[in-house]
Formats: structure tokens, C-alpha cells, sequence
């Protein structure tokens, strides 16, 4: 049976509060631990006004203290957003408050908008760097040299699980070469998913820190009791992406009835094509369909997006989840025709 995790945005619902959300992320990671869950991560995002989550480092530290035994992380911080001795010393403090619990997983996209770039006082091409930003910030881990004259406390004395996060061929080639383990977004970026666990489990390179390709994917997952209630739930999903692609992004809308009301054929078309990688129905539903896929991919994790509207409903589609899990352990191994997406 292959782990299965948590990405949470830390919605915020519209009528709702960054502060419910907030409060609503710890009761969603506290869940996760109690249904054997291998790992909670937060992305950062920033200027979007329906994401709690900027403050990824802070978010972490919060559930952290709030649960005992779950992996909590950031997947990920956009590093060209920071000086890597600032990561170094956040999560080097986040790994002595709860030793052998904290991933760093880090993305080289900015992840917003390029007024908000300047606001943060960075640069526009500061992805150029990604590569030895992230040496700097893996430096400043462990036994300081003699000679460093920079040190990040307490970087130092601590060990953090380094990720590196992919939505095209970069991060794989990149990971690989490093021998590091590599969390892929098929949530949003399905049309890169093969190719670049392709490269990865090619390209890689045994390390000290992984011997062996480690590959997590990311994919959007609501189960409900009924195929009608999740594809229901998966409306307020369908319309905060609509709403982003039209310049518009905001809090998460409840969901609707029927989504053609809200959203015209040829938006529903392109989030059909942005969220291949989504599976949404029925425990019986979500079997057929996610056994294919995991067979196809062999992720060694599988990590689910869940973003839903009502915070009971989004509990329950993680228990449901967690029984999903279970049966797919049990079941027999699928063909080889299977398919890599769902149809």
C-alpha cells in the first residue's frame, strides 16, 4: 500500500475568515493523522485573495503544535520569493521545535504575479538562481566549515526533509541529478506528469540522502457517498479556477447544481483539460478510476488536493479517502492497457 497525503491552500470560503480557515487547517491536518495519513503540506501563494496560506512557514509551525506524529511541510515554498538564509533559518527553527517531522519541499516558480514579485523585493528573473539559491540553502544544514562566515541557527544542528517540487521537466532533471526525492502537481499540470517522472526515474542519481527515485504525485481528489454529491462538491473547484483564468480570482464559491449556469462550454472545457488529473465520485467510482492511473504512473506517494466548500464535507471526503486507500491495497493488479489520465 503506497502512502497517501494532504496539499491544503487553506481555502478561504466565501461568507468565511482566513482565521476559520486557518482554524480549519489544523482540524483537516488532525484528521489526516488520525487516518494514518503520511504527510500535511501547504503551498505558498501570495495577492490571492481566497488562500490563507502565505505565510507558509507560520501555517507549518501552527499545525505542527497541533498535531503529535503526521510529516508537515510546504509543498512548497517558491524559493526565488526568499533569500535561502531566511528558509534556512525558518525551517531550521521549525525542525528543532518538531524534530523529524518537517519537509521543505521548494518550487522555482514565483507563484504570483509580477507587482506582487516586486513587492517582496525580489527579482523578476530570480528563477535564473533557483539552482544555487538552492545549494546556498541546503548549506546551511548540518556541520557548519570552519570557514563559513554566515550561519543559519538553528540550521545547523537540525535536518529537514529537502523536496523539490515539479510542474515540467526542470524540477524532475533537477531532482534527479541530486538525488533528491520530487513531488510532481498533476493537480494542474497533468500534460507534463509522464514525461517528467520519466526523466526523473532516468536522469536520477543515488545521494546520500535517497538511494533510489522517490516520486510523489499530486492529483485533485473528493470522494462523497454518491457520484452526484463529489461531482457536486467539485463545482466550487470547476468555478475558482473559471474565475482565476478570467482575471477574477477570489474566495472559494459554494457549489452549484448545475455548473453550465455559471460557466460557459468553453471554460469548462479548458478546467477539464487543466484538471485531467482529478478524481471525483463514489468510493466504487474513484477505484475504477484511480486504480489505472496509480498503475500507469507508480507514484510512491500519492498526495490529494481536496478543495472543498463545506469544512464537514471536506473531512469526510478524507475518510473516504483513507478507505479508498485500503481497497486499492487489497485489489488485483490491473492490465497493462490502463491509461495514463482519466478520460
Amino acid at each position: 500500500m503506497i502512502p497517501f497525503s494532504v496539499l491544503d491552500l487553506v481555502p478561504i470560503i466565501e461568507g468565511g475568515s482566513a482565521a476559520a480557515s486557518l482554524a480549519g487547517a489544523l482540524q483537516l491536518a488532525r484528521h489526516a493523522e488520525t487516518l494514518g495519513l503520511q504527510r500535511y503540506w501547504v503551498a505558498e501563494h501570495h495577492n490571492m485573495p481566497g488562500i490563507a496560506s502565505t505565510a507558509t512557514a507560520v501555517v507549518i509551525a501552527h499545525v505542527a503544535a497541533g498535531t503529535r506524529t503526521i510529516r508537515v511541510g510546504a509543498g512548497g515554498v517558491m524559493l526565488p520569493n526568499h533569500a535561502p538564509l531566511v528558509i534556512a533559518e525558518q525551517f531550521g527553527t521549525l525542525a528543532a521545535l518538531h524534530p523529524g517531522r518537517i519537509d521543505l519541499g521548494l518550487g522555482r516558480a514565483p507563484g504570483t504575479d509580477a507587482g506582487t514579485v516586486r513587492a517582496l523585493r525580489r527579482e523578476l528573473n530570480a528563477s535564473d538562481r533557483f539552482a544555487e539559491d538552492l545549494e546556498e540553502l541546503r548549506g546551511y544544514f548540518g556541520a557548519a566549515a570552519a570557514d563559513q562566515a554566515v550561519r543559519a541557527v538553528p540550521a545547523m544542528e537540525v535536518e529537514v526533509a529537502f523536496w523539490l517540487l515539479g510542474s515540467s521537466s526542470y524540477g524532475a532533471q533537477l531532482a534527479a541529478l541530486l538525488g533528491l526525492p520530487f513531488a510532481f502537481a498533476a493537480h494542474f499540470s497533468p500534460e507534463w506528469l509522464m514525461p517528467a517522472l520519466t526523466l526523473y526515474r532516468q536522469l536520477f542519481r543515488p545521494s546520500a540522502l535517497l538511494q533510489r527515485p522517490y516520486a510523489m504525485v499530486c492529483v485533485n481528489l473528493i470522494a462523497a457517498d454518491s457520484d452526484a454529491a463529489a461531482r457536486r462538491l467539485f463545482t466550487s473547484h470547476q468555478q475558482a479556477f473559471v474565475r482565476l483564468r478570467r482575471g477574477r480570482p477570489g474566495r472559494l464559491p459554494p457549489p452549484v447544481d448545475d455548473i453550465t449556469q455559471v460557466c460557459s462550454p468553453e471554460e469548462l472545457t479548458l478546467a477539464a483539460h487543466a484538471m485531467q488529473a482529478s478524481f471525483v465520485g463514489s468510493l466504487d467510482t474513484l477505484q475504477d478510476s484511480l486504480t489505472p492511473f496509480l498503475h500507469t504512473t507508480q507514484p510512491d506517494e500519492l498526495m490529494v488536493h481536496v478543495m472543498v466548500y463545506d469544512p464537514i464535507a471536506r473531512l469526510h471526503s478524507l475518510t473516504l479517502t483513507a478507505q479508498l486507500r485500503e481497497r486499492l491495497a487489497a485489489a488485483p493488479v490491473p492490465a497493462d492497457d490502463a491509461t495514463a489520465l482519466p478520460g
